[in-house]
């Protein structure tokens, strides 16, 4: 096991002001029903510098039917018709939705393309009027996590040391 730092954080309001402008005029940001393999294929390419592995752990079954939930929303990010990153909500359709895995692909990160798809991404969600977003984020995120969730509109209102599997 190794213990984390994890800081929770929540929106109670949707994103204010003017949309965050596109950092490439051929990047997109659209609501997509991944498969298994596709989600894992993405998953992977975000989440192995950053260890991730919990859809990784997940049995096939559950993670078939998380992505083929209508409460989970998968919002991907598109450079030149290139997958560049990912944005996954749960619990979709009731008063809290958790922002579940966020992200891009290395070679995506540092052109202003996460803070495009962290405001597309919850100002659709908004749109669906949830009374809470919220996220946990740890000590292994990337190292810009809490600075980009705050500038979208996040407040930390928990922090405490989780164990996790080695």
């Amino acid at each position: 096991m190794v213990d984390l730092l994890v800081t929770y954080m929540e929106m109670t309001e949707a994103p204010v002001g003017e949309p965050f402008p596109a950092p490439a005029p051929d990047a997109r940001v659209s609501r997509e029903h991944p498969d298994r393999p596709d989600y894992l294929t993405l998953y992977r390419a975000i989440g192995e510098p950053l260890q991730w592995d919990h859809r990784l752990r997940m049995p096939s079954d559950e993670l078939q039917a998380l992505l083929g939930d209508r409460a989970t929303h998968v919002y991907v990010l598109r450079v030149d018709g290139q997958v560049a990153g990912l944005c996954e909500f749960i619990g979709i359709g009731g008063a809290d939705v958790e922002l579940t895995n966020f992200g891009l692909i290395p070679q995506f990160q540092g052109r202003r393309l996460g803070p495009y798809l962290l405001d597309c991404s919850l100002r659709l969600i908004w749109s669906l009027a949830p009374s809470r977003v919220w996220l946990h984020t740890d000590t292994n995120d990337h190292t810009s996590a809490q600075s980009t969730y705050r500038r979208a509109g996040f407040k930390p209102y928990m922090q405490r040391v989780e164990s996790f599997p080695d």
